[in-house]
């Protein structure tokens, strides 16, 4: 694991050159050609996360995750990750909260293998005990080593939404996980209509979409298991090993879906702030050793359904209590409310975004992710607006008065706070 369409029937092509369909099972298909590139991603987003593990077995997605990378057999000694190497190609998973996404890059004239490989393990999936135990011995590494920092983001999510259930797992719940568990929660959740397929790349739209018909038409029919969104109800401060004494701000975020513009002012706003206004408070402020605010899951903006976050970090001096940080970041906070940026100071600051999109446009695999995170956790949006192509135009969007604006719902919303300590790692 590492570490962002609507209820109806999409057709068309929302903007050029991209086909956006899907089967008549529920799946939804997007393909994206670039001609002449000769490599393709493969992107199978499932909508179905951490907050979807049933009582008694957080981290049930993370192991289906894993076990969706069947290992070599006697029959089949390649496994899944040999055949995609075998192929030139290299592929990965991650689970999220809301959704897991199994993404892969290779060469363009591997791609009807990929998509018969990706099919068959979806299909086929029938883990055994044994590897079932063995991967969650592998998951419990992985949870023990994202302990402290890199647990970060999870510690401040649950400090505004207690109770919430991070994409890791218990080691305790997972121990005592079946193949028979696995198997239903797989067959529950990777449905038709709880998955997005992406290609991008060197491939032929109509090709793609009629080996995908014939490959994919036999997932069954189901639509995407809602589960209910935790409102913003910050508990008491928790604390969490960290590189540095500080507090972490946990401070929702508009929702993406049905709020896209006021989303996208925050994260102007973060950008704003973390590029100037912030690092000048660092130098004028006593109350802060340092300070910092991203938005999304550790940056990575509209990679999460709502409820989202930004996470603000207050690095304090010795002497300096929370409070006083928190109102320091306030003071911040309150002078963008106050006054829109100048027309420089927003226009530097849409540029770095605008150029950071553009970075990841030239990644295949990032454009693959985005188009399936927007077909499954966005719905409500026009396809056209959906997509990663459309982000530019909508940074665009956004004025100065809009960024002041965000800042005063900020001011207003509730927050978490997690402690950070000092502590070594080692």
């Amino acid at each position: 694991m590492s570490v962002p369409v609507t209820g109806v029937p999409v057709t068309g092509v929302p903007s050029a050159g991209v086909l956006a369909d899907r089967l008549g099972n529920g799946l939804r298909l997007t393909v994206e050609p670039e001609p002449g590139r000769g490599l393709v991603a493969v992107a199978l987003t499932v909508a179905a996360g951490g907050a979807h593990d049933p009582a008694g077995r957080h981290g049930m997605a993370h192991l289906v995750e894993h076990l969706m990378f069947p290992r070599g057999t006697a029959a089949d000694p390649d496994g899944h990750v040999g055949r995609v190497e075998g192929a030139g190609g290299t592929c990965n998973a991650e689970t999220h909260r809301d959704h897991t996404v199994f993404h892969t890059v290779a060469p363009a004239d591997a791609l009807p293998g990929i998509l018969e490989w990706e099919a068959r393990r979806l299909l086929d999936f029938a883990p055994d005990d044994a590897v079932v135990r063995t991967e969650t011995e592998v998951i419990g590494a992985e949870i023990r080593g994202a302990v402290g920092g890199g647990r970060l983001w999870d510690t401040a999510y649950a400090s505004l939404h207690p109770g919430s259930r991070d994409s890791y797992g218990t080691v305790a719940e997972l121990r005592h996980a079946t193949a028979a568990e696995a198997l239903a929660f797989q067959r529950a959740h990777y449905t038709a209509g709880a998955m997005a397929l992406t290609v991008v790349g060197d491939a032929d739209p109509a090709r793609v979409a009629e080996r995908v018909e014939e490959l994919f038409g036999r997932v069954a029919a189901a639509p995407a298991r809602t589960v209910e969104r935790p409102a913003a109800s910050p508990g008491p401060a928790g604390s969490i090993p960290y590189g540095a004494s500080g507090t972490a701000l946990a401070l929702p975020l508009p929702d993406a879906a049905g709020e896209r513009h006021a989303y996208l002012a925050h994260v102007v706003l973060a950008e704003l702030l973390g590029r100037g206004r912030l690092p000048r408070a660092v130098r004028t402020d006593a109350r802060l050793a340092s300070a910092n605010v991203i938005c999304g899951y550790y940056g990575q903006w509209l990679a999460s359904a709502a409820p989202d976050l930004a996470l603000v970090l207050l690095g304090r001096p010795g002497g300096v209590g929370t409070a006083e940080a928190v109102t320091a970041w306030e003071d911040v906070l309150r002078d963008a409310a106050a006054a829109p940026p100048s027309d420089t100071e927003h226009r530097r600051t849409l540029n770095a975004l605008l150029v950071n999109c553009h970075r990841q446009a030239d990644s295949l695999a990032a454009r693959a992710v985005a188009h399936g995170r927007a077909a499954l956790l966005f719905p409500g949006r026009r396809p056209g607006d959906n997509g990663p192509g459309a982000l530019a135009g909508q940074l665009a969007r956004v004025t100065p008065a809009d960024v002041s604006a965000a800042a005063r719902r900020l001011l207003a919303a509730p927050y978490g706070v997690t402690e950070l300590v000092a502590r070594s790692f080692s």
